[in-house]
């Protein structure tokens, strides 16, 4: 599998707060890989890092390098709307537009302009509810607001918003955090599913969610990369003591 994304030496400032240690990490192309660590260890901040999320806050800094398919993102003409096209979010809490659950995932292939006729872009609003595990749900429903739906049916439809403008990779950060063991264990199914086409970066508190969703594993620690392998290796034979004392409960 080829690396989609190469991320070297990255440092990431909050002012003077140094979120981020020289960080070094490979992404593999449609696989799943899970960030995981204690809370504030630097995980969501890199994860943002890579569509340049971090751009919006003010004093933050970055510098190093993040390759997507070999081009580095944070150069000066790169254009911002087509790499977030490209590397999709879907963020801890469901965030559904104030709209209907249609007009929720036509909005992104309306902005980018992936139809033509009225009747491409229903088919793009059901392919993509339906790659999301939702249409059979709501098909009937589609002219409903979408606050109307439950947790877990708002967050698999802003993954179906996600997906519909065909992004390469999808990044997560902490998907199932609000929702319950039910639609948790939908979304990990969808995860598994959705690897076939994307590229997925989960960042999750869940130790269990990790090692059930994930090909490999990162563990964080303190803005560094304590270590980094397939997640079978992370988890039952892990090379550095920090590891392992995280995985076996004893901080964090």
């Amino acid at each position: 599998m080829e690396n989609k994304i190469t991320a070297s030496n990255v440092n990431l400032y909050y002012g003077q707060k140094q979120a981020l240690f020289g960080v070094n990490i490979n992404f593999k192309e449609k696989s799943v890989t899970a960030l995981i660590g204690p809370s504030g260890c630097g995980k969501s901040s890199f994860l943002r890092c890579l569509n340049r999320m971090n751009d919006t806050i003010l004093n933050c800094k970055i510098d190093g390098e993040i390759l997507l398919d070999g081009k580095n993102i944070y150069h000066d003409d790169l254009d911002l709307v087509l790499l977030r096209a490209r590397v999709g979010m879907v963020f801890q809490k469901p965030n559904p537009f104030p709209k209907t659950i249609y007009e929720n995932v036509a909005y992104g292939p309306k902005i980018h302009g992936l139809f033509q006729k009225k009747s491409e872009l229903d088919n793009i609003v059901e392919e993509s509810l339906a790659k999301a595990g939702l249409w059979n749900e709501i098909k009937d429903r589609l002219h409903d607001q979408a606050s109307a739906l439950s947790g877990g049916q708002q967050q698999r439809l802003c993954i179906a918003r996600t997906i519909a403008i065909e992004p390469e990779i999808i990044l997560m950060d902490e998907p199932c955090s609000a929702l319950d063991p039910i639609a948790t264990a939908k979304i990990e199914e969808l995860i598994d599913e959705l690897k076939e086409n994307f590229t997925i970066i989960i960042v999750t508190h869940s130790m269990q969610q990790a090692a059930r969703v994930s090909d490999m594993t990162a563990f964080f620690n303190m803005g560094k990369i304590v270590e980094y392998g397939t997640t079978d290796k992370i988890f039952t034979n892990p090379v550095n003591q920090q590891t392992q004392d995280y995985i076996t409960g004893r901080f964090g």
